[in-house]
């Protein structure tokens, strides 16, 4: 009764024995319209607010399977028989006036205290008169108005949705529920749950207790998203990985970019102001000398078994059965339906063993598909496939010095062409330890991938280094990289999305006619072969002070430059070689002809540019460089 006059001396008007019947204004609440005794009234106001009365907060006793049932005294919930051990006091038993609230709290610490042996002599309870209590609940006095009822707030939930709910068939709490969203807000249902019983009890005829209620979950009091994440974010949940030579690159200048996860060199500092001085100033190096590389973070999968090489042949678009021992071979795997789904080297270490080595972007992908396969197409084969990955550290040396630097680094061994030939391999130890090299190129260039154990990999680098002294041997990036192999055409990333074939990428002789490996049946669907489909083309700058732009869209000369285009810009990079920017790209087949004119349009920067349509291997075409 208090309250009231609280109200009224604070200037705060109390409309008893009223209700909400409409609100007014588009966009924003302007007014809202009361209605009661017969009378509505306009009261302008620009916010609106609602409770959803009294309503014990049972949800930490219902979590631990304890049933509530209903007071229509108090018109909500409270816990049903507790178990031995637990107590309750307060608003969750129903007791709303503060007084009867302090009686009960300390009646139930008695408890609490005898429940654990406590027998000695209990303090009297404070008995209060704080002049308050609860007034009987409000029942809904029925429409008025016209509109929307809303029972849930937060999910939109109306009483027009209960009763479709209720002719649906949907009258079980738990159905309507789910049916209506009712209760899914961050306050689990503690402002509409009682509401939408009472409505769904008046449709059904019967009572809140025969109605039932749902089960309360957590959260029972909202809880923002940010603390759910915990600790586990950004390279907490996803760390960065690093090579064993990360901190010979970290102290000797190099500008890592996260490649994969992976830690990589971008550039080295000492090559150039910027990325763009740098890695041309390495592209030089490597043509003209050598230049070592970090490739540890290549993929690397053991594969071993009597079925290995059959295995193998089903897994990659051409043939490896019949690889010899020592030797490797370039090999491309196709998705189910057809398209590129990544590329690496497999060498043939034994009859039985072989070793794959896949790109950083997709190594994790590739070793859960070959596991999938064995385990569900092929679980017939003898095979097992292992991630050696970080068991070794592996350096790469190209460019037209590399035999002799490797021959100096490892005077004992014969790294002659006639020993170790273009897609070789040699065994030996180094320290105590395996070695591996295999002769594989990315650049173009004559080039070893040389393989030693994880915590050996700097000892290596810095032997490398020392020995390469006398020839200008010096680290490269993964931007110089990237660059060597479009010079050279060779496919990558940008090329291999996801969206391309054997035959876009120019790799179809590959496969020839093989049959039975994974893809070949959807990479020969009709629409794969349309003259249309954008096939691999190499583009060279014809308009001088110009350049070319990854993700540029490729036009005929003629064409209006709008929508997609006939096609794109894949990779691009300076040619030192050249003296131009030259660019690989998937253009449409029937205009995609050597010689042809075509535009680059790059919205971004409102560039356009004229270029030529060339073969995608811009030096050495011949491979004498890579075989010499």
């Amino acid at each position: 009764p208090y309250l009231p006059a609280e109200a009224a001396r604070l200037g705060i008007t109390v409309h008893t024995g009223a209700r909400m019947a409409g609100l007014r204004g588009p966009h924003r609440v302007k007014a809202v319209r009361i209605a009661g005794s017969g009378a509505q009234a306009d009261i302008a106001c620009d916010l609106v607010c609602v409770s959803g009365g009294w309503s014990p907060t049972a949800h930490m006793t219902s979590h631990l399977g304890i049933k509530s049932g209903y007071r229509d005294d108090i018109d909500g919930f409270v816990p049903g028989a507790l178990p031995a051990g637990q107590f309750v006091a307060g608003a969750i038993a129903g007791q709303y006036a503060t007084a009867k609230t302090i009686e009960a709290g300390h009646r139930a610490g008695l408890e609490a205290a005898t429940f654990c042996g406590s027998s000695g002599p209990a303090p009297s309870s404070v008995i209060l008169d704080l002049r308050d209590m609860v007034s009987p609940p409000f029942r809904d006095p029925g429409s008025a108005g016209q509109g929307k009822a809303f029972v849930d707030l937060q999910m939109d939930v109306t009483t027009a949705d209960i009763a479709l709910a209720h002719r649906e068939g949907y009258e079980s709490v738990e159905h309507l529920k789910r049916y209506t969203t009712l209760g899914m807000g961050t306050d689990q249902g503690k402002t509409s749950n009682f509401a939408a019983l009472s409505a769904m009890a008046a449709l059904r005829d019967a009572t809140i207790p025969e109605t039932g209620v749902t089960t309360f979950r957590p959260p029972y009091t909202p809880v923002a998203i940010g603390a759910l994440a915990g600790r586990a974010v950004g390279h907490h949940f996803k760390p960065f990985r690093r090579t064993p030579m990360h901190d010979w690159h970290m102290a000797n200048g190099a500008d890592m970019l996260e490649v994969g996860l992976w830690m990589r060199p971008w550039f080295y500092r000492n090559s150039g102001r910027d990325v763009n001085e740098a890695y041309v100033a390495e592209m030089r190096m490597v043509r003209q000398a050598a230049g070592l590389m970090d490739i540890s973070t290549l993929g690397k999968i053991d594969v071993q078994g009597p079925d290995a090489a059959t295995f193998l042949n089903r897994v990659y678009a051409n043939g490896f059965a019949k690889l010899p021992v020592g030797r490797a071979r370039y090999g491309v795997m196709l998705r189910d339906d057809g398209t590129v789904f990544d590329d690496g080297t497999t060498t043939r270490l034994g009859e039985n063993r072989f070793f794959m080595t896949t790109s950083t972007a997709k190594a994790a992908d590739v070793l859960s598909r070959l596991e999938f396969l064995l385990d569900t197409a092929w679980s017939d084969l003898r095979v097992s496939v292992t991630s050696v990955s970080d068991e070794w550290a592996a350096t790469s040396i190209a460019g037209p010095k590399s035999r002799e630097i490797l021959a100096a680094a490892f005077p004992g061994l014969d790294v002659s062409h006639e020993a170790l030939p273009h897609m070789g391999r040699l065994e030996s130890d180094w320290e105590g330890k395996p070695l591996r090299i295999l002769r594989l190129s990315y650049s173009g260039e004559r080039a070893y991938e040389i393989y030693v154990g994880a915590s050996a990999g700097e000892r290596l680098w810095a032997r490398l280094l020392a020995a390469g002294e006398p020839f200008a041997l010096k680290p490269y990036g993964v931007e110089a990289l990237g660059a060597l192999r479009v010079e050279k055409g060779h496919v990558a990333g940008p090329e291999i999305d996801g969206r391309t074939t054997l035959d876009d990428l120019g790799l179809g002789r590959m496969a020839g006619k093989r049959t039975g490996f994974v893809g070949d049946v959807l990479r020969r669907r009709p629409a794969f072969q349309t003259a249309d489909r954008q096939r691999l083309v190499g583009l060279e700058c014809i308009e001088d002070g110009k350049r070319l732009r990854g993700g540029a869209i490729l036009f005929g000369p003629d064409e209006k430059h709008a929508g997609h285009g006939r096609g794109r810009i894949t990779s691009v990079t300076f040619s030192p070689e050249l003296g131009r920017y030259v660019g690989l790209g998937l253009l449409a087949g029937d205009i995609a002809v050597e010689g042809t004119e075509v535009v680059a349009a790059y919205p971004m920067k409102a560039e356009t540019v004229r270029a030529r349509i060339v073969s995608p291997v811009f030096l050495d075409p011949e491979g004498k460089r890579l075989h010499g």
